[in-house]
């Protein structure tokens, strides 16, 4: 019991020393990873009734400066389909930044990109990707990969409103993509 000016209060846990948590680990906190790794209701399955993870789908997102449009893609897989899609994004003409109002518009979903930077495209011929998506109103080839065109204007130089809009539209693609990829139509 716990004394609290003259009330007693029983702490949750059966003592004081660990806290209204009891002593456990506070998501993988003060007593640490190495807890978690022999606790067995903590650790990952192994073994014939662990469950493999599919394997990922290698998707390219291509845009002209990898400044707005590959970005938010990449990051729209990032934040609801990294479990089946690994995402990169490039530019065919990368830019020195990413647009500051890209970073915003991110933002505002609670999406942080503030440790992206823009990638050449050709940087990128020396990686395998299962399927490109080009946003750069040309054409574009990769050795192995399929590639599909998305109609989404470029916001360079644009209102927020524009990068608001086109986020809204490359949100719902990558949705789009991603249950795809799930269900297997891709």
């Amino acid at each position: 019991m716990v004394s609290n000016g003259g009330s007693n209060i029983r702490s949750i846990g059966g003592d004081q020393k660990g806290g209204i948590r009891g002593g456990r680990h506070r998501m993988l906190g003060p007593r640490g990873a190495d807890q978690v790794a022999s606790s067995p209701s903590l650790r990952t399955p192994s073994g014939p009734s662990a469950t493999a993870r599919p394997n990922l789908r290698r998707v390219l997102f291509v845009c002209i400066g990898n400044s707005c449009r590959s970005q938010m893609a990449e990051a729209f897989v990032r934040a609801y389909g990294k479990d089946v899609i690994s995402p990169r994004s490039s530019g065919v003409s990368p830019a020195t930044m990413i647009a500051p109002l890209t970073k915003q518009v991110l933002a505002e979903r609670n999406i942080d990109i503030s440790h992206n930077f823009p990638k050449a495209f050709d940087s990128t011929n020396r990686e395998a990707f299962e399927l490109v998506i080009n946003m750069t109103g040309g054409t574009l080839a990769l050795r192995g990969a399929k590639v599909i065109n998305w109609n989404v204007p470029d916001p360079i130089g644009q209102k927020e409103v524009v990068y608001r809009e086109v986020a809204n539209l490359i949100e719902s693609l990558v949705m789009r993509l991603i249950l795809d990829i799930r269900t297997g139509v891709i």
